[in-house]
């Protein structure tokens, strides 16, 4: 059952609105007052608050003010009932984040619709949509009805990539946003002359190329190819981007959903700033290891090149070898089939990646 707070200084109309809603199978609390309203929000913990503009003590602008302090109860959605109907106070309540306005007096079924509609709006922006197709596919329905937009009758179909071959290239038009649903992709960008910056070893679960959809040269400012047979999907860009531009909130959500490694990308940025080829070198095994990419069995994984590794860090191929003879040496690695690197002792690599 949903739980509705009202905060209401007029008696009949806080009465009358509780009334309402109660027939209508809502758990229902009232306070009489800004200040009390925000007591109660504390202690109710209401999916929802509807809250009348001028009051004693505080006004509902106060209680949204004093609301968004606290992250979890700024989340709340919430609906200003007002007898003011002009611009201006519509303006302000929605500068600070109010969800609707109910003008006084109001009929039932607007009540109840305004409820019902933000409420529901509510259970999408707290979902938590799988990284898989079949996510991806839920969270644009979703959001289409989030935004009462026609929905994209799309069936989604992989295609198969082999080793070596490239899903796409650094400057070419930027029509599509890929999903990895199997295999392993590398990113990098060419250096002026010819090296090349691992951007990113991406697994199953991964999107490619989000970076460059929403760069205004329109192009991919990196390339992406295959290490270990893959399927990958291909999401045309025109069918998600107005939902970017339709509203905030689904902008977010979105973002959320396809920014797998952006915060990776930055501390690798930071870490080939200020870390020591040692503890990079840690970092990346414990990273790769994580994703799934090195594996504790001989007989998984994937062999990456070391000029691969080497990019991944930022530094020379033969150092990177060094390094990881070291590593070897002392214990913390071996090396499995096919050149395959397997982790021995992860505590002292974590110990290693985090001395400064």
């Amino acid at each position: 059952m949903k739980k509705v707070l009202i905060i209401e200084d007029n008696k009949d109309v806080r009465e009358n609105t509780a009334d309402i809603l109660e027939l209508a199978d809502y758990e229902v609390e009232t306070a009489e007052d800004g200040k009390k309203g925000v007591e109660k929000t504390q202690q109710f913990h209401p999916d929802i608050i509807i809250c009348d503009v001028m009051m004693p003590q505080m006004d509902g602008y106060g209680v949204l003010e004093e609301l968004s302090k606290n992250k979890a109860m700024a989340s709340i959605p919430f609906i200003f009932l007002t007898a003011k109907s002009e611009k201006a106070d519509f303006r302000k309540g929605m500068n600070l984040g109010a969800d609707d306005y109910l003008t006084k007096p109001f009929e039932e079924h607007e009540l109840l619709e305004a409820v019902a509609c933000r409420l529901q709006k509510n259970d999408f922006l707290r979902k938590e949509f799988s990284k898989n197709i079949e996510g991806i596919n839920q969270f644009f329905e979703d959001a289409f009805d989030y935004l009462n937009l026609e929905r994209i009758s799309r069936d989604y179909r992989p295609k198969t990539y082999d080793k070596k071959d490239f899903v796409f290239m650094e400057g070419d038009a930027a029509h599509t946003l890929y999903f990895i649903e199997s295999g392993t992709v590398k990113t990098y960008k060419s250096t002026e002359i010819g090296k090349e910056f691992v951007t990113g070893i991406h697994k199953t679960g991964d999107f490619l190329g989000q970076l460059s959809l929403m760069s205004h040269n329109e192009t991919y400012l990196e390339s992406a190819t295959v290490l270990e047979a893959a399927e990958v999907y291909g999401i045309p860009k025109t069918d998600f981007i107005h939902l970017l531009n339709e509203n905030k909130e689904v902008s977010h959500k979105f973002m959320d959903l396809i920014s797998n490694n952006l915060a990776e990308i930055q501390q690798q940025m930071v870490d080939m700033a200020y870390s020591t080829v040692r503890q990079r070198v840690a970092k990346a095994l414990l990273n790769l290891h994580d994703k799934g990419i090195i594996k504790d069995s001989p007989d998984e994984g994937i062999d990456i090149s070391r000029e691969d590794f080497a990019g991944l860090i930022g530094t020379a191929t033969e150092t990177a070898i060094r390094t990881l003879s070291d590593f070897k040496e002392e214990g913390l690695i071996t090396m499995g089939k096919a050149r395959r690197i397997i982790l021995l002792d992860k505590e002292e690599l974590l110990h290693v990646a985090e001395v400064r």
